[in-house]
């Protein structure tokens, strides 16, 4: 069953949200770009006030000055038109660039930077009639729309406030010469200006934070969906049992392979084998290149007759070397001089075998530190008190 809302109460993991960044699901704040719009819109008016007022008197004397002749030229209107047209897209044109410009940045400071392809895809779903009816009167539908109605009735009651209490300068403006009159109607309206500006901030003071809070709302998580991601990050333990089992036997073909470059494989004939090789002058200790416990140890064992490589029968010291050292290592310090007899002892085995010199004794007892076999440590626990 699919965990409730009521369930999720953890944040989301990074990697959800990475996911939903790549969906292109942000915390957006529409408030926050009317704000910047409206802002960069009037300081814009302001700083260019007396530019804009004269190309504004310019064009309306140009476009009010004509004659008959002019008139009954039907090419000479259509190419002041034209004219018209193009003064007013030198205006226009930089400012809705300008806009989309602070719209793109109003965005950004709200949620980051993020570029999705996805959230560019079509969502054929929204285009079923039932389902798109029930989303109308979800929360997350009603809430925005609610705010957006509330944002227009405070414009309009300032707007509708600030022009019945300016009124008479409307009406003013008419009694006065053109140029006058423009000036005045352009700082009567830059103080209306003034007032939805601080209205739409205060807005957009409170929508910032309320789209994060939202927005990390919605992504909120169960246990269940943390526990889930994690097993998908990390694999299911079927994999990783599979996985370990494969990166097992890859090194036990290793091993394998290595054995018949050993010098000495040395085994407790029922459990252990252990594969020893030493280059004088190339390795500071005996290596230990391939172990093995149980059927591995056999498997070790064939392979070292099959390519001639001497079998040992040392139990303590098999023991020891398989409890204590990792394939690819150096012996301790404490097994050097076991090792070293058992070595002793394989080169003279190879000598005897190649006719130089006679064949090697019975190995006596190696000495191995009893504190290094696993036995000893075993035995002293179980004859240990309770």
């Amino acid at each position: 069953m699919a965990d409730s809302a009521q369930d999720k109460t953890l944040p989301a993991t990074p990697r959800k949200i990475s996911k939903a960044r790549e969906q292109g699901q942000v915390p957006r704040s529409r408030d926050l770009g009317h704000f910047a719009a409206f802002f960069v819109a009037a300081l814009g008016f302001v700083l260019a006030a007396p530019h804009i007022g004269e190309d504004l008197r310019k064009l309306l004397a140009t476009g009010l000055r004509f004659d008959a002749s002019v008139v009954a030229n039907p090419q000479a209107m259509a190419g002041r038109m034209a004219t018209f047209v193009w003064e007013a897209l030198w205006v226009i044109v930089p400012m809705g660039l300008l806009m989309g410009l602070v719209g793109l940045v109003s965005s950004v400071a709200s949620g980051g930077w993020n570029f999705s392809w996805k959230a560019m895809e079509p969502k054929w779903e929204r285009f079923n009639l039932v389902t798109g009816v029930g989303r109308l009167f979800t929360l997350d539908q009603v809430g925005p729309l609610l705010k957006a109605c509330g944002l227009a009735v405070v414009l309009g009651v300032i707007g509708a406030l600030f022009v019945r209490a300016h009124v008479g300068d409307f009406a003013h403006s008419l009694a006065i010469p053109l140029p006058a009159a423009i000036a005045h109607v352009g700082d009567t309206l830059m103080a209306g200006l003034l007032l939805l500006i601080l209205a739409l901030g205060a807005f957009a003071l409170v929508d910032v934070p309320l789209q994060r809070f939202l927005w990390a709302k919605r992504l909120r998580m169960s246990h269940t969906e943390v526990k889930q991601e994690s097993k998908d990050a990390e694999g299911s333990s079927e994999v990783k049992s599979k996985i370990k089992v494969r990166m097992r036997e890859m090194a036990n073909r290793r091993m394998l392979a290595a054995v018949p470059g050993a010098d000495v494989v040395v085994m407790n004939p029922t459990h252990f084998a252990v594969a020893l090789k030493y280059e004088e002058g190339g390795m500071a200790a005996p290596r230990v290149i391939a172990k093995g416990a149980d059927l591995m140890a056999f498997r070790i064992r064939d392979a070292a007759h099959a390519a001639g490589v001497p079998v040992l029968q040392s139990p303590p010291l098999a023991r020891a070397l398989y409890a204590h050292v990792e394939v690819d290592r150096e012996i301790p310090a404490a097994l050097f001089a076991a090792v070293a007899q058992v070595l002793a002892w394989v080169y003279q085995l190879r000598a005897a075998l190649s006719g130089q010199g006679p064949a090697p004794s019975t190995l006596p007892d190696l000495p191995v530190p009893p504190d290094m076999d696993p036995r000893n440590r075993r035995t002293a626990a179980e004859v240990e008190p309770a």
